[in-house]
């Protein structure tokens, strides 16, 4: 199998209600690599389970994530969209993974610790080596290049340290087999992109997320057009108007971040936007917010509606993409077990 150029991998775990910070930070960034990458997204089903063991409507949560893919404009049928579970080589390469991997890699990955808090002992093991789960999912396509947020460029330099030990540990093998100087490329971070980090409603200085407590904090992908008027309209703000510079957003945590989706929606920068409303207060920006943001997201509301309506549909589309998945993943466990000396096919 030839090694790819320009082929993307990424994931979203099924874990509660899809956000606009998904949306902003991710999903509209998928959709765009469309036009220059082979892409490949997946809802990572075995990552929801290191936390809680025990889930109760992940088939429902599954559908939910890839109805919002196609429903934010991801074509399943020009690319690959399908669920992790269904592809056992993601779990045989994690293993595999397990042993290339060291202790101290992994003790350094602050994500766990701040998953685990200070219960780090009655965390599962999953959870621990869940960033070689990562690495796995990625390096089973020989993915190119990744988009990631700031919580995860740790965990795909650890995906790039696993790549460059395998390379460097089997180098004559892969040289034998005839698959150049390494196997598992360098895989590349896709950073760039407007409002990669989307802050809570109700506290600027925390990002917008699944789990916190309070539902007016976020704007859900399954919001209705009153729901996201209301949440913007009671978003915690402050009682001065918009500036005439970015700069002058400084240390106004929840004014920032108010442009900073708003931009984000509208396409344009930040500094347009305060030039936009300058002077205004923000009885006045909210509702300009509220309306931009229920014309860009409500299609999206309602497309994932109509998909989710049907789940016979959804689960032929992520059975499809794993198919295809697999015919990926196939080809490089086959080779990988050849590398390692494993007797048998």
């Amino acid at each position: 199998m030839g090694q790819p150029t320009n082929r993307v991998f990424s994931g979203v775990q099924p874990t509660g209600n899809l956000h606009l910070g998904n949306y902003l930070g991710a999903i509209r960034k998928f959709v765009t690599l469309q036009d220059s990458h082979e892409c490949i997204y997946c809802v990572v089903d075995l990552h929801a389970v290191t936390a809680d063991l025990v889930q109760k409507d992940l088939k429902s949560q599954t559908r939910e994530i890839a109805a919002a893919f196609i429903a934010s404009g991801i074509d399943p049928e020009k690319h690959i969209v399908f669920n992790q579970s269904q592809v056992r080589e993601h779990s045989e390469l994690a293993w595999l993974f397990n042993c290339v991997a060291r202790m101290g890699w992994l003790r350094r990955m602050t994500q766990f610790k701040e998953k685990a808090g200070k219960n780090s002992e009655e965390a599962s093991v999953g959870l621990f080596t869940y960033p070689n789960l990562m690495a796995a999912d990625i390096l089973l396509y020989r993915a190119t290049h990744v988009p990631v947020g700031d919580d995860q460029k740790q965990h795909l330099e650890l995906t790039r340290d696993i790549a460059t030990k395998f390379n460097n540990d089997f180098k004559e093998r892969i040289a034998e087999f005839g698959h150049g100087e390494e196997y598992f490329p360098i895989t590349e971070p896709i950073i760039d992109g407007p409002a990669t980090r989307v802050m809570s409603l109700r506290d600027g200085s925390r990002k917008m997320s699944k789990s916190e407590p309070s539902d007016m904090s976020r704007i859900n992908l399954t919001d209705s057009a009153d729901d996201i008027a209301k949440k913007i309209r009671k978003a915690r703000t402050d009682s001065e108007p918009l500036p005439e510079s970015v700069e002058d957003l400084k240390g106004r945590a929840e004014a920032e971040n108010l442009v900073g989706i708003y931009a984000a929606l509208a396409d344009e920068s930040p500094g347009s936007v305060v030039r936009q409303f300058a002077g205004k207060q923000f009885g006045e920006f909210k509702p300009a917010l509220a309306e931009l943001a229920v014309e860009k997201l409500s299609p999206i509301n309602q497309e994932m509606k109509r998909l989710l309506d049907d789940p016979a549909a959804m689960d032929k589309i992520l059975a499809n993409g794993a198919d295809r998945a697999r015919e990926i993943a196939s080809v490089t466990m086959r080779e990988v077990r050849e590398i390692f000396g494993f007797l048998g096919d």
